[in-house]
């Protein structure tokens, strides 16, 4: 983890007194992580008291991280007591009902298109110099960047306004009845602890964190446990801060990229297309996870045909972007394409990633 890992908030000497300070205003939009697409209602009809402190499960968590991280126990009771329930988030994880097919084109016309592309133009041209020394530092192309910040907050103007230890410790300890209740539970709980270490390591008020109903914080949307372990401070002024500094969310999204495994000069994805020709084997190779694993030989084999010569000495992935009720796309992904899923764990995300920072880089060039 950094060592500078500061917000430029004064620093404050224990929870008791962060909890106690007054909280600045929070920005009107939030976004969903990934989509953007969100937009709160007012706090006063999303939160209500929920007196956490009293929930057995919350008091065994604290009594956890207690133990583990050296928390004053009195200090994160106050720290939970102010902490509020947020039931928009709990509609907001919830599944979209089912009969409705997944739809790329749908979903891509919402993030390559003019608005986001002109939009990343002008990030392109403000912050050339920083995109241009993340791309020479971590070998991560400028476009797959710009890519990404634009879909995730359309370059820093919706970043979200839940407070953050509101919105993560609601799912952490009432997430909804899904099939996977228990790991998403784990995940949330570990991010609330994320969130507390964050607070502490920077000498900041926990409730100064806002981000989007899933508790994802700035422009590029990290989540608590990201920021610690993948942000960078980028713009060489000793904190980090995704929030209000691009540069540093330049610099962290190539770092994070880089620490999921992205290769240097490694390509992404070609159009493929299915056959018979492999008795349709081609089949058992979807849903298989987000890793790139077979050979291209082994792809061609079950009825896999590239759409243009591949690389043979790579490893890659079958990746079907379905179409609603027209037929399917399929692509070959190889490392890096499966890199970006590590950001958001879904292939329209990073289709819609690789195409919307294609487009910038190609509108700017014209």
């Amino acid at each position: 983890m950094n060592s500078f890992i500061r917000f430029s908030i004064p620093f404050f000497l224990s929870l008791s007194a962060l909890v106690t300070t007054a909280h600045a205003d929070a920005a009107p939009l939030s976004g969903k992580p990934g989509t953007s697409a969100d937009r709160s209602s007012s706090r006063e009809e999303n939160e209500e008291f929920a007196n956490f402190v009293q929930w057995r499960e919350v008091g065994e968590f604290i009594d956890q991280i207690v133990a583990k991280h050296g928390f004053n126990r009195t200090e994160l009771e106050s720290v939970f007591g102010k902490t509020r329930y947020v039931e928009r988030t709990i509609q907001l994880v919830k599944p979209a009902p089912p009969g409705q097919p997944k739809n790329w084109r749908a979903y891509r016309g919402r993030f390559v298109e003019p608005v986001r592309i002109n939009a990343g133009v002008a990030f392109w041209d403000q912050y050339a110099d920083a995109l241009a020394r993340a791309e020479a530092e971590y070998k991560v192309p400028a476009e797959i960047i710009v890519g990404i910040i634009g879909v995730e907050t359309i370059y820093g103007r919706n970043t979200g306004n839940f407070r953050v230890m509101d919105a993560l410790t609601t799912l952490a300890f009432a997430y909804p009845d899904t099939p996977n209740r228990t790991s998403r539970i784990a995940f949330f709980r570990g991010e609330v602890a994320n969130t507390l270490l964050l607070a502490r390591e920077s000498g900041i008020d926990p409730f100064s964190l806002s981000g989007s109903y899933a508790g994802a914080i700035g422009w590029p949307q990290f989540m608590p446990g990201s920021i610690r372990q993948y942000a960078v401070d980028f713009d060489g002024d000793r904190k980090i801060d995704l929030s209000g500094s691009p540069v540093d969310a330049i610099g962290s999204v190539a770092n994070f990229l880089v620490r999921h495994g992205w290769k240097p000069g490694e390509p992404l994805v070609f159009p493929a297309t299915v056959t018979g020709d492999g008795a349709n084997r081609w089949q058992d190779l979807i849903g298989k996870g987000l890793v790139a694993d077979y050979r291209l030989d082994e792809l061609e084999a079950t009825g896999v045909v590239p759409g243009t010569e591949l690389p043979e000495h790579l490893l890659y992935g079958l990746v079907d972007l379905q179409n609603g009720f027209e037929p399917t796309e399929y692509w070959i992904a190889a490392n890096n394409f499966f890199s970006i899923t590590q950001y958001n764990r879904s292939y329209f995300y990073a289709m819609s990633v690789i195409e919307l920072g294609r487009a910038v880089k190609a509108s700017r060039e014209r």
